[in-house]
């Protein structure tokens, strides 16, 4: 029979021909099929609201309560997970860390279905195959920009879709529509999701609803209505929701109303009994002032209403119409005859009662400052954000002393608070060629009380869901918060205020709320004036015109003149009035051109021990970047923390990276950080998220020993010995009062030939312990002093061959770099020891020969002498001792020593030596001994 089997087509040839066959239902239950006829086009197809009737092979229109696309099919119930889709997780990591990521799935939610929101990556895939050129489109939220997201589509080969589409915007405000088109053939969708919010606070999943893919060929049947929408007339493309306080059931052709003591939601499928009314279902506002100066305190529920009066225990609205007094104008503005306040004109300023003009010599402070609640200003809009179905209802409303959130039907909820301003422009006392004058600065006064996890959100920038500036979480007390502002493009501000952030539909904390008291906006273009400033005046004509003091100047006040501030300060960035606007640059730096900054010029000149120690760290004032020993995660996800450091000179400024999402939000300073993944994500090799400045002002140097610190913020003291030269860094920001500061300690060390062989202290392996106070030690050969000539000395070698050389070295352990070089060697002749030994046993030889010859000549002469006395003796015994006058002791000149030698014995050397060393009588004569002639006639004999 015919309720046995069912018709489908073959595959179409190249022809685009196909056949239609009946298939039985199951197999082998019956005979007798129908032949196979010939089918239609591949490229036939139904318009929206019909099917294919496979028997006839025409075109039907779908019955009421059904809906078709034609040649598509739509997604828009997720109870489950449709067939024909397919979600995994996997893992980020790279090398051998095991994360587990099965459960990092897409879950279904009901109306959208939800991404996961750890560090693994999310798959949600769909295979489709169009016989024609089709489209995918559907709606989305993407509110975190700790989320990555992206959609693409790969054919039949594997080859994506553009990259330049595939990344997904933040939405701005609500779900935002996102449109595609398909190539005919087949076609994988995927949408994928990794959440980089890492130690921070838990990403918020992105949601999906209402996928429609058009372009297949046929479409062989309706589909029913899901419950809680309904088709009221044949052919219907689409289903329409149920109003409130309505239901549905599926395939409905239209909506049931709720019984009175029950309610529902837009779209439910549902009547839910409605519960007791009680404080937390209704909030009060004011009226409007009225023409006497008054307004009335009024009480509404939340709407839309679910709660019941009439329920035993219920609480009645309280009475509304209590007349109380118009709390002032804000600032700038002034009250008319209609109690309405209006802004002052141009020029003018005001307290809140009247409007004064600006005197002589000053202009006026121009901004938007709120402390008065009666009455929403016109610049900012109130908004609930409800995961069903968007921005629906209000959700903050004014209460004279402030703004609050009002209780909400669900905690999860986002109660939404947005400020737009058109831009932003300095006052004419400021000048603009100042890099460091705030263009901006909004500050608000802010309280919350909370009984569960509720966090307070701020974000800036172009649109409503724009990066987030700084969150609070749980209950906080009344405190001031301040963001400067340096873009233009940062023309929105809004304030997001969640009960929770686990998804409920319970109102189970609808008493918490978070209050703004004031908000103060400076210098906004269309704004109003709460003051007046004392300005610079230029002397054209007779006219007197504000005008910004020259660089490096500062207002005498009250008197619109211009001074100079002392040698090397700078000028605050705010207005200059007074001497105390001058600030001294920190020790060992300096003031640029314009008095903005202080600066360092990479070098550094000091006395240490009664020397003069300079430094060049020219060869480190490039931007220089590090990082952090690897990270993981609860999940066993690696990364690492990044730095970015510009050390000193005239250079560019370190720039953070967040390349998440598709805005790509850079961060520039002095130093700052980010948090890297390493991944494909994008086709880079890391992922860079949460960037933040560290310190974006040189305060100071110091310098002890062999290490340097460079440290950005004042010191409360002297260095201390720390052996370091330390640059100073400053950022201010809410989570650290007194700022952020990092000092960088450059240590001498000549082994290290890396440039940014930097490092981390050990107990506080993030740089920092506390989230405020950095700390790094770079250590490198360009953080030594310049060698000098007291830094090596010389050696002299040995005289060779009369040559001697002289060397320089290094005195070691070497303590220096670049500077002075090593003199060349020093050649220079010489005289060798071996001629001096050769002169010196020369000269000894003469001296001892001479010395001979002088020793005989003498010992000749002595001989003589001892001759004639022998002489004289023997004549003077001869006359019997009778001496004669003796004529003369000496050899008279002519007479010859030889014919008178008297050859005596022959005598030994010692003899003879003993001869010489005769000793004198008492009387003082030599005694000689003489011979008789007799003895010598003997002798002789």
């Amino acid at each position: 029979s015919a309720s046995d089997y069912h018709f489908e087509y073959t595959d179409c040839d190249v022809l685009g021909s196909r056949w239609r066959v009946a298939i039985p239902n199951k197999p082998e239950t019956c005979t007798g099929l129908p032949d196979p006829v010939k089918g239609t086009h591949c490229t036939f197809s139904c318009n929206e609201g019909e099917f294919l009737d496979m028997r006839t092979q025409e075109c039907q229109k779908c019955v009421a309560g059904t809906y078709s696309l034609g040649t598509g099919v739509a997604f828009d119930e997720w109870d489950t997970l449709p067939i024909g889709f397919v979600s995994h997780g996997i893992s980020m990591n790279f090398g051998d860390t095991h994360t587990n990521c099965s459960n990092s799935t897409w879950i279904p939610k009901g109306d959208y279905i939800a991404s996961n929101t750890d560090e693994c990556t999310s798959t949600l895939s769909y295979a489709v195959s169009l016989k024609k050129p089709g489209s995918v489109a559907f709606q989305y939220f993407y509110p975190d920009n700790h989320m990555f997201f992206e959609f693409y589509v790969q054919n039949d080969q594997c080859q994506s879709t553009d990259s330049q589409r595939r990344w997904m915007k933040i939405s701005e405000s609500d779900w935002d529509y996102h449109f595609v088109q398909l190539n005919s053939g087949n076609n994988v969708l995927y949408w994928r999701t990794t959440g980089f919010s890492l130690a921070a606070n838990t990403a918020k999943p992105v949601l999906l609803k209402n996928i429609a893919i058009s372009g297949v060929s046929y479409t062989s049947e309706c589909f029913h209505c899901k419950p809680g929408t309904y088709s009221d007339k044949p052919g219907a493309a689409r289903c329409v929701p149920c109003p409130a306080n309505s239901y549905s059931n599926k395939g409905a052709t239209a909506c049931q109303p709720c019984e009175a003591d029950k309610y529902s939601g837009t779209g439910s499928g549902t009547c839910l009994q409605r519960p007791p009314c009680t404080t937390t279902d209704y909030f009060y506002t004011h009226t409007p002032c009225d023409s006497s100066g008054q307004t009335q305190l009024m009480y509404k529920w939340i709407e839309p209403k679910i709660c019941s009066e009439s329920v035993e225990g219920a609480v009645q609205l309280p009475a509304s119409g209590e007349m109380m007094a118009c709390p002032p104008c804000n600032p700038g503005f002034f009250s008319n005859n209609t109690s309405t306040c209006e802004p002052c004109p141009h020029g003018f300023y005001s307290n809140g009662t009247e409007c004064s003009e600006c005197p002589a010599g000053m202009e006026p402070v121009v901004g938007f400052e709120y402390k008065w609640w009666n009455k929403m200003p016109s610049n900012m809009r109130s908004s609930m954000f409800v995961s069903y179905w968007g921005l629906v209802v209000t959700g903050w409303e004014v209460a004279g002393d402030y703004i609050y959130t009002t209780p909400s039907n669900q905690d999860s909820d986002y109660m939404m608070l947005t400020l737009t301003v058109p831009g932003y422009s300095l006052p004419h006392s400021l000048s603009e060629e100042n890099e460091r004058v705030q263009l901006s600065r909004i500050t608000f006064v802010f309280e919350t009380k909370c009984t569960a996890d509720c966090k307070l959100y701020f974000m800036a920038g172009q649109s409503e869901w724009s990066n987030i500036v700084e969150s609070w979480s749980g209950s906080m007390g009344k405190q001031s918060y301040s963001y400067l502002i340096k873009s233009n493009n940062t023309v929105s501000f809004t304030w997001g205020f969640q009960r929770t952030g686990i998804f409920s539909t319970k109102n189970e904390y609808s008493s918490d709320y978070a209050k703004i008291y004031s908000v103060h906006l400076t210098n906004v273009i269309g704004g109003v004036a709460s003051e007046c400033r004392q300005c610079a005046l230029a002397a054209v004509g007779s006219e007197s015109a504000c005008v910004p003091c020259p660089p490096g100047h500062y207002m005498l006040n009250g008197t619109g003149v211009c001074k100079s501030c002392p040698s090397n300060t700078i000028i605050r960035p705010e207005q200059a009035i007074g001497k105390q606007a001058c600030i001294p640059c920190g020790p060992n730096t300096y003031s640029n051109e314009g008095r903005s900054a202080c600066m360092s010029d990479c070098t550094l000149a000091l006395h240490h021990k009664g020397e003069m120690l300079n430094y060049d760290f020219f060869p480190l004032a490039n931007v220089t970047s590090f990082q952090s020993s690897p990270r993981f995660t609860s999940k066993g996800l690696q990364y690492f923390h990044h730095f970015n450091v510009a050390l000193c000179g005239n250079r560019a400024l370190a720039s953070c990276v967040e390349n998440v999402t598709e805005s790509k939000r850079d961060v520039k300073g002095d130093i700052c950080q980010s948090t890297v993944v390493p991944s494909e994500v994008r086709g880079q090799s890391v992922v860079s998220s949460q960037p933040f400045n560290i310190g974006d002002t040189l305060i100071g140097e110091c310098y002890h020993g062999f290490e340097i610190s460079i440290k950005h913020t004042y010191p409360t003291g002297s260095c201390g010995f720390i052996r370091c030269k330390l640059f100073i860094l400053r950022k201010t920001t809410q989570a650290c009062k007194n700022g952020r500061s990092a000092s960088i300690r450059l240590r001498c060390d000549p082994t290290v030939t890396l440039k940014n062989h930097v490092s981390l202290p050990s107990n506080c392996s993030e740089g920092t312990c506390d989230g405020c106070s950095f700390h790094f030690l770079w250590r490198s050969q360009y953080a030594c002093p310049l060698c000098s000539e007291r830094n090596y000395k010389e050696i002299v070698s040995a005289c060779i061959q009369g040559i001697q050389r002289t060397t320089y070295v290094w005195q070691q352990p070497l303590r220096c770099t670049g500077g002075v070089s090593l003199p060349p060697q020093k050649i220079s002749a010489c005289v060798t020891l071996d001629f001096w030994l050769k002169f010196g046993v020369s000269i000894g030889t003469v001296a001892a020969l001479l010395l001979i010859t002088i020793s005989c000549y003498f010992w000749k002469r002595t001989r003589k002498l001892q001759y004639k006395y022998s002489r004289l003796m023997m004549t003077a015994g001869d006359k019997e001792c009778e001496l004669p006058a003796a004529d003369s002791c000496a050899i008279m000149e002519g007479e010859d020593a030889e014919d008178d030698l008297i050859y005596l014995s022959k005598k030994s050397f010692f003899t003879k030596i003993k001869s010489f060393s005769r000793e004198r009588t008492s009387d003082g004569f030599d005694s000689v001994p003489l011979k008789s002639s007799a003895a010598q006639e003997m002798e002789m004999n």
